[in-house]
C-alpha cells in the first residue's frame, strides 16, 4: 500500500472522527469536550494494543514452533477445558506484555467490558465484573470512571493522572454512550498501519483540532508535528537523557519515539523528562506516553519551571522545547541570583532568555539544545537581551539558527526561528553515530522562510523535502562532509562576522539572495516580443467584450 493510500485512510478517518464526535460538544463546554474524548480514546488505544498483543500471544501459544507453544497433549487435547483455562491464565501473565512494551490493562478497564454493558448501565445496574465479583454502576460514566480507577491503582505512575470526570459530566447518558460507540468504530486493521500508527495519528490529529477549536488557549499544548520533526531529526536523540521544561502534550517525546524506531534504535536507551506547568495538559502528556509504552518522568506534580523546578538535578543529553513566545511576569518568586541565569538576568517582561538559559543550565557537557523562539529574541537589545545573545555567542554555545515561515502555528502569528545550542563543538561522535568536525567560532544559519506550502487557507506546512534539506545541510555541515552555502538559504558564520553585526541572529543577514537565473533575451528583442504579446491580449480582450455586448443586446439588455 503507498504512502498517499496510508493518507487518504488516515484523512477519511480523521474527517468521520471529527464530524462526528463534534456533534456532541454543543453539550460541554470545550475543555470538558476534551477531556472526554481523548479519556475514552485513551482507553480505546490501550484496550486494542492489549488485544492485539493477546492475538499474537495465542497464535504463538498455538505454534509448535514457537518458544511460547503450549502442547494440548499436556492438557487433555486441543478442544479440552483445561486447555482453554491455561491459555487464558497465559493470556493474563503480564510479562509477555510488558516485553514488547505493550500498557497492562486490568479486564474491568478493556473495551469490550465498556461496550458491552454501556447501555445497560444507563439508569442503574449491577453487573458481574470480570474476576467474578458483582458491582453497582449508577451510570455510564461511573462505568468509565471505574475502568480509569483500576488502570490507576494497577499503574502507580499514573495515579492522580486520568481525567475520573465521567460520573460528574453533566450530560445525557446515552449521548455518551453513543460517543463509546463512536470511538469503537476506529478501524485497527489495515494493509500496513499498525493500531499504535492508526490511534496514535488519531491522537496526535485531535490535539491538533482542539488547539484550534480553543484558539490560543488550545496552542499552549500543542506544536504543529512538522517542527517537532524538524528539530528531532536535527538533534537525533538516539541515547540518553531528554529533558522539555515546557513539554505540553508531550509532542517532542512522541516525534522522539517515532524517530528512534524509524531508525531502528530502541526507545529504552532514552530517558524522559519533562514539566509542565497546567495540571490538564500535564495530565495530558502522561496519557500521551501511556498509550505508547513509554517510560516518564513528569516530576511529582505539573508546577512553574521557574519556581518549582521538578528535576533540579538533571544534566540532559538533548533538551527540546516550545515555551510561550514572550511569556511576561514570569519571575515572581524568582532570586535575580538564581544559579541558571549565569549569562545574565532576563528582563521581567519577556521570558525568551530565561527559558534558553533554564535550558542550558539542564544540558550535560556533550548536550545538544533546540528551542523555538519569538524572532525577536534574535536580534532585541532592550532590557538586557542583547547583552546576554552577547555572551552567548562570545561563549561558542549557538550552533544554529533557523528562520521559519510565517503561518505555522495554529494560535499565533508571531514569527518564530530555532535556536540550537551545544556546550560543546569540538571533535566527537554522536549517539547517532556521527562523526562531527571541528566547529568552533562557528555558526550555521538557515533562512527557511520561503520553505514549505500552504495546507489550508491559514496554515503552511514542510514536506519531508523540505524537513530534508534543512536537516541535511545541518549534519552536512557539522560534520563538513558534502556542505557548501547556498545563497539565500543557508551560510556558515564565523564569530567575527557576527561581531560586525552587532551579536544579531538573523539568518537573512547572513545566508544573502538567492542567486537569479540570468536573462540572455537582449532587452530590445524581449521589449518586441513582449509587446506584440500584449497587442494580441488587447485585442483579444476588445473582441470578447464586443461578443458580450452583442449577447446582451439579443437578451434586451443594451450597455
Amino acid at each position: 500500500m503507498t504512502n498517499e493510500e496510508e493518507q487518504q485512510f488516515l484523512s477519511s478517518l480523521e474527517k468521520k472522527l471529527w464530524n462526528a464526535a463534534d456533534k456532541l460538544r454543543s453539550t460541554l463546554d470545550a475543555a470538558q469536550y476534551k477531556h472526554t474524548v481523548l479519556g475514552l480514546v485513551f482507553l480505546k488505544y490501550v484496550s486494542d494494543s492489549f488485544k492485539i498483543r493477546q492475538d499474537e500471544l495465542i497464535a504463538q501459544f498455538t505454534d509448535a514452533e514457537n518458544d511460547y507453544y503450549l502442547d494440548p497433549a499436556d492438557y487433555g487435547g486441543a478442544d479440552s477445558d483445561e486447555y482453554a483455562t491455561e491459555i487464558a491464565g497465559e493470556l493474563e501473565q503480564r510479562d509477555y506484555y510488558a516485553e514488547v512494551n505493550v500498557f497492562w490493562v486490568p479486564a474491568a478497564a478493556r473495551w469490550k467490558f465498556l461496550q458491552d454493558n454501556n447501555k445497560a448501565v444507563i439508569g442503574g445496574a449491577e453487573l458481574t465484573l470480570p474476576d467474578g465479583n458483582t458491582k453497582k454502576f449508577s451510570s455510564v460514566g461511573h462505568l468509565i470512571d471505574n475502568a480509569l480507577e483500576k488502570i490507576e491503582a494497577d499503574t502507580p505512575k499514573l495515579k492522580g493522572v486520568l481525567n475520573k470526570l465521567y460520573t460528574r459530566l453533566q450530560i445525557d447518558q446515552v449521548k455518551l454512550g453513543e460517543l463509546i460507540d463512536l470511538v469503537a468504530t476506529i478501524p485497527f486493521k489495515h494493509a500496513s498501519l499498525n493500531s499504535q500508527d492508526i490511534l496514535g495519528h488519531v491522537y496526535e490529529y485531535m490535539l491538533g483540532q482542539f488547539a484550534l477549536a480553543e484558539g490560543k488557549k488550545g496552542g499552549q499544548f500543542y506544536t504543529p508535528k512538522s517542527i517537532v520533526t524538524l528539530i528531532v531529526q536535527m538533534l537525533e536523540p538516539f541515547k540518553g537523557r531528554v529533558y522539555d521544561p515546557a513539554m505540553g502534550s508531550g509532542g517532542f517525546f512522541v516525534q522522539s519515539e517515532h524517530f528512534i524506531n524509524a531508525h531502528k534504535g530502541r526507545i529504552g536507551d532514552v530517558s524522559i523528562y519533562g514539566q509542565e506547568y497546567n495540571h490538564t495538559t500535564w495530565q495530558l502528556a502522561a496519557m500521551n506516553m501511556a498509550i505508547r509504552g513509554i517510560d516518564f518522568n513528569f516530576g511529582k506534580e505539573p508546577a512553574s519551571t521557574y519556581t518549582n523546578n521538578q528535576h533540579p538535578d538533571l544534566r540532559a543529553d538533548y533538551v527540546m522545547a516550545n515555551p510561550p513566545f514572550n511569556m511576561k511576569e514570569w519571575d515572581t518568586g524568582v532570586s535575580e541570583n538564581d544559579p541558571r541565569w549565569k549569562y545574565g538576568t532576563p528582563p521581567s517582561g519577556n521570558a525568551n532568555f530565561a527559558w534558553l538559559q533554564h535550558m542550558l543550565y539542564h544540558l550535560a557537557p556533550n548536550g545538544s539544545m533546540g528551542l523555538l523562539l519569538a524572532n525577536g529574541s534574535m536580534s532585541s537589545n532592550t532590557n538586557n537581551e542583547g547583552a546576554i545573545r552577547k555572551k552567548l555567542i562570545e561563549e561558542d554555545l549557538v550552533e544554529c539558527m533557523v528562520a521559519l515561515p510565517g503561518q505555522l502555528f495554529t494560535n499565533t502569528q508571531i514569527p518564530a526561528c530555532i535556536w540550537f545550542l551545544t556546550k560543546n563543538k569540538g571533535t566527537r561522535t554522536t549517539a547517532a553515530g556521527r562523526k562531527l568536525r571541528d566547529r568552533k567560532g562557528e555558526v550555521l544559519f538557515i533562512d527557511a522562510r520561503n520553505l514549505g506550502y500552504m495546507k489550508d487557507r491559514v496554515l503552511r506546512d514542510f514536506s519531508t523535502d523540505d524537513l530534508s534539506q534543512v536537516t541535511d545541510a545541518f549534519h552536512y555541515w557539522q560534520m563538513g562532509e558534502g556542505y557548501t552555502d547556498v545563497a539565500g538559504l543557508v551560510k556558515s558564520v564565523e564569530l567575527a562576522e557576527i561581531q560586525k553585526h552587532d551579536h544579531v541572529l538573523t539568518p537573512g543577514r547572513y545566508v544573502g539572495a538567492a542567486g537569479v537565473e540570468e536573462d540572455s533575451e537582449p532587452f530590445a528583442e524581449k521589449m518586441a516580443r513582449l509587446t506584440a504579446q500584449l497587442k494580441g491580449q488587447l485585442e483579444e480582450s476588445d473582441r470578447l467584450e464586443a461578443e458580450i455586448k452583442q449577447n446582451l443586446a439579443g437578451l434586451g439588455y443594451e450597455c
